[in-house]
């Protein structure tokens, strides 16, 4: 099994276990529920001590609800970056064995055989691009760990206020102004491929280029008049 088919396999378990995580929340939810129903009927018996204890547990469940639910959203991020990273494995590997064959054509001045690469090479770009914009557009449609908070902060309020709630959401504190120093870009093995992806199809242009003009020059001779 090749490096790509395990990824896609660990991103299957993933998946299993962020559902497993969601019904995990689904359930501390209902329970909350519950003992928010014993509170009541403690209270309506004048049993404090009692709705204080429900209290607690409807808290206490709430706060489990509440940690199942960022796992499951930590997650599902992490599976949708490494099913990302298992698409490009699979494009990589096909983009390996085009440079080979450029590389063995180059080798043979094979016009045609490179010719035939080089319009495999192309489409290969075109089938990765759009792939790429599919993915992207679906991860901006997905729940991410980077949601601005004021954005968070609206909705809450929006939601208090058509249920007639009074909630104080506290705006988030300012950053300090600290400058942070720019990464250094890296150079990935995605990049480095199509370098030479690049510099193999400057040369195979160059060598159509001259084998044009050379047969061109020998067209040019044979007309030439006799002196």
């Amino acid at each position: 099994m090749g490096n790509a088919e395990k990824l896609l396999e660990q991103v299957f378990e993933l998946k299993m276990t962020a559902k497993t995580l969601a019904r995990q929340a689904r359930k501390c939810e209902k329970e909350e529920k519950s003992e928010k129903l014993k509170v009541k009927k403690a209270i309506e018996k004048g049993n404090m001590d009692g709705a204080r204890i429900y209290a607690q547990n409807a808290i206490r469940k709430r706060t489990e609800q509440l940690n199942y639910l960022r796992l499951s959203s930590r997650l599902d991020a992490v599976v949708s970056r490494l099913d990302t990273q298992s698409k490009m494995m699979v494009i990589n590997k096909s983009m390996t064995s085009i440079v080979k064959a450029l590389d063995s054509a180059l080798a043979t001045n094979n016009l045609e055989k490179m010719s035939m690469t080089m319009d495999q090479f192309e489409q290969q770009f075109v089938n990765m691009e759009v792939q790429s914009q599919f993915v992207e557009s679906a991860m901006a449609g997905s729940t991410s760990l980077s949601t601005p908070e004021d954005e968070v902060n609206s909705l809450m309020q929006q939601v208090a206020d058509d249920y007639g709630l009074e909630v104080s959401i506290g705006l988030p504190q300012a950053a300090g102004h600290v400058v942070a120093a720019a990464p250094e870009p890296e150079v990935s093995a995605e990049d480095d491929l199509s370098r030479r992806l690049a510099e193999l199809k400057s040369k195979f242009c160059k060598k159509l280029s001259d084998s044009t003009l050379r047969a061109k020059g020998a067209s040019h001779f044979s007309y030439w008049p006799p002196l």
